[in-house]
């Protein structure tokens, strides 16, 4: 799934305070002030309700699980399985690693979305000056379709293994598959939560079954979780290692969580920003 790219220079912003209100003034530390709210169709649709902790953390659980379908994608499972293939388990502490780099790294996201109000892409039209913010721009857009050529050549293939698609119809099935998302996104974002939490079910079980037959090693396991010098020494363990790091630390999930965050109708009260950041982080520890 890709994320909301960095926002066009030159797009049209979609006023949050009322057409009579006076212009907008940036807030201490922002270059221009914050106009539009990110994805307008969906923004703070999503009421946040009941007392206990367990209804707030439900809640919110919906945009933790499309993130999570960041982390699923063929690029984790293609190093994962060349890595396993060609070392065992020697390379889990890089995985290990790479995830706790993720966790803090979607931690900042989404307190950027919940704290400004703003998600990655928009904080950085923000922020920085104009020629800094075309050059982002610019840049993530060719890192979008990069990953997106991946994406649908990938669904291509796997279609054409397990159902004998061609590959050509297999890439218009992928782009209506798409269409279908966005379609879902404008029917209401926990819609589009319920369908992912659905596909990563699947994917769950699927993996789980695999576990059950494989019959990992614990031992392997364990002693695979340490950290070896070994891994900076080999130059294919390394590259290996670069490419567990960079499907795992994607930046479009940062895209994606600062901006999805805010589907969620809570308090803009300081006091409200702190308990909402809490009950998230309560959440990715539960994780």
């Amino acid at each position: 799934m890709s994320a909301t790219p960095l926002a066009d220079p030159n797009s049209q912003a979609v006023p949050v305070a009322s057409p009579t209100a006076s212009p907008a003034v940036p807030e201490i530390g922002w270059r221009r002030p914050r106009l539009t709210p990110t994805l307008a169709e969906v923004y703070r649709s999503v009421p946040i309700s009941g007392a206990t902790w367990w209804r707030k953390a439900l809640a919110f659980a919906g945009p933790g699980y499309l993130v999570a379908v960041g982390y699923m994608d063929p690029g984790n499972w293609a190093t994962d399985l060349a890595g396993g293939s060609a070392f065992g388990y020697r390379l889990l502490s890089v995985i290990v690693l790479s995830n706790l780099m993720a966790v803090l790294l979607q931690g900042l996201a989404s307190k950027l979305g919940i704290v400004t109000g703003r998600d990655l892409a928009q904080a950085c039209r923000d922020h920085y000056s104009k020629p800094v913010v075309w050059s982002l721009w610019i840049i993530c857009e060719l890192a979008i379709a990069a990953c997106d050529l991946a994406e649908v050549i990938g669904s291509a293939i796997a279609l054409n293994l397990l159902f004998g698609i061609p590959m050509p119809v297999g890439v218009v099935l992928t782009a209506l598959d798409v269409l279908l998302v966005l379609y879902l996104q404008h029917r209401g974002v926990r819609l589009l939560e319920a369908l992912v939490i659905a596909l990563i079910a699947t994917i769950g079980i699927s993996f789980l079954f695999e576990i059950l037959i494989s019959r990992p090693s614990i031992a392997g396991i364990a002693h695979g979780l340490l950290p070896r010098p070994e891994i900076v020494r080999n130059p294919e363990m390394l590259y290996i290692a670069i490419g567990i790091l960079g499907a795992t630390v994607m930046p479009h999930n940062l895209y994606l969580h600062s901006s999805i965050v805010q589907t969620r109708r809570y308090a803009e009260s300081a006091e409200g920003k702190r308990e909402v950041y809490a009950t998230r982080s309560s959440i990715r520890r539960l994780r």
